[in-house]
């Protein structure tokens, strides 16, 4: 077997399709505080835009298509997780969360009710922000 690449350097693109860019971009820009990154329209039909931090060696990609329904998370448990080990960090981030309109909703894994909090996005997806650090003690 060829030895393995080093995925350690590579810059991570979350990327899914929805009905709302919009609601999207409200709910990681304005309620959880990433960075719009990038837009486009009409990219070969499609319209986009890429969030995360600048800086980071990610970011979050959500693209739509005129005609083309995305529809909603196809389960609970799709979760895009943040450890957030200072606990005034993580409270801060739930507070935003909370202000901009969001709740928290019930795991549908109790263990990240344990240490964290879970909000959905407009889309059904949801984001788990956990007071711990990776990898966890």
């Amino acid at each position: 077997m060829d030895d393995p690449i080093d995925l350690g350097k590579a810059h991570l693109r979350i990327a899914r399709p929805t009905d709302d860019l919009a609601a999207l971009v409200t709910f990681y820009r304005d309620g959880l505080g990433l960075d719009v990154l990038y837009e486009f329209r009409d990219h070969a039909g499609f319209d986009g835009v890429m969030l995360g931090r600048r800086g980071t060696a990610y970011h979050l990609e959500f693209t739509s298509r005129a005609g083309h329904r995305a529809g909603r998370a196809p389960t609970s448990d799709n979760l895009l997780v943040f450890y957030l080990p200072d606990e005034g960090e993580w409270r801060t981030a739930v507070a935003r969360l909370e202000r901009a309109g969001h709740q928290a909703v019930k795991a549908f894994n109790p263990y990240w009710d344990k240490r964290g909090r879970t909000f959905e996005d407009p889309d059904g997806y949801r984001v788990v922000l956990q007071n711990e650090s990776w990898p966890s003690d």
